[in-house]
């Protein structure tokens, strides 16, 4: 195989299954795809192994996250060996010609640990999501959504985990995605981290993907403001343990945005706001989906 891609499930086997059956309709490319189901509470596993009988799939007794239900697959794949690795996210829509845009950055740049393309929304094809990411926690927006004036790579802090190919090379040398994340910046660490250790994370404008937003709008008025909050804080104990200022500044912030969305009537992303500032500062990471989703 020259290529090995991994899919998180979580209760989402029609996104699953019409991902996959994307792939495989591929002509060039033969990847060999991974799917991690995360703890389903509803009968996905059996669904995808009866629509994607090539597929192999992991089923986790519990609910690992994004982090750590890529990292089951990432050690099945290093250890079979070398072949460049792509995380893709369910909702995602990406071309045979896109990944092959990808791949051939990768060879081409030996500087290169990952490649993504540019982001946009499938329900609004104009629309562009991201051109890359910047670091999170000197930036209020971690999404570059302006889009690039040049067809030529160029680097970024990260490539988001949506659509993010990725050599054996780097997880070998600076490890898996931190399990501590759960969801959210563990990629920004990733390439983060090995960023230091001279891997550089590029963005290919000739590259296009559809990332289809809407279908979790539910879970960004709570989850992901969560994580995101929370999860600034972990990025800073890693990566900046001394940098005072950087600390107040998100705790400021925080504060400011628990406010304004208390204001707003927006009471369950305020919720998720507050408890992500105090989860951050008391270093509670980890899953903490439960206080959310029961027992999701």
């Amino acid at each position: 195989m020259d290529l090995s891609i991994i899919i998180l499930n979580w209760n989402a086997a029609d996104d699953t299954i019409q991902c996959v059956k994307n792939i495989t309709a591929w002509q060039r490319l033969q990847p060999n795809v991974w799917v991690v189901d995360n703890a389903s509470q509803d009968d996905s596993v059996r669904r995808i192994a009866e629509n994607c009988p090539t597929a192999t799939i992991l089923s986790n007794d519990e609910n690992l996250g994004f982090a750590g239900g890529n990292n089951r697959a990432l050690k099945e794949i290093l250890h079979a060996g070398d072949t460049p690795i792509l995380l893709l996210n369910n909702d995602a829509i990406v071309t045979e010609t896109t990944i092959e845009t990808l791949l051939h950055t990768l060879r081409t740049h030996p500087q290169a640990g990952f490649a993504g393309p540019l982001l946009f929304d499938t329900a609004h094809p104009d629309r562009l999501l991201s051109a890359g990411g910047q670091n999170p926690v000197t930036h209020y927006q971690s999404h570059t959504p302006k889009r690039p004036d040049t067809d030529t790579p160029f680097a970024v802090d990260y490539v988001p985990g949506t659509v993010l190919l990725a050599s054996a090379a780097v997880f070998r040398q600076v490890g898996l995605l931190d399990e501590q994340y759960f969801f959210s910046m563990e990629v920004a660490d990733l390439c983060h981290r090995a960023g230091k250790a001279g891997f550089q994370s590029f963005i290919v404008p000739t590259a296009t993907a559809q990332h289809s937003i809407h279908r979790s709008g539910a879970l960004r008025k709570s989850l992901y403001p969560y994580y995101v909050i929370r999860n600034r804080f972990l990025f800073l104990r890693r990566h900046y343990p001394h940098n005072t200022a950087l600390f107040a500044f998100w705790v400021a912030y925080s504060i400011a945005l628990a406010a304004k969305t208390a204001l707003a009537g927006k009471r369950a992303t305020a919720r998720a706001v507050w408890l992500g500032l105090g989860d951050g500062l008391r270093g509670r990471f980890g899953n903490r989906n439960a206080q959310f989703l029961g027992d999701a």
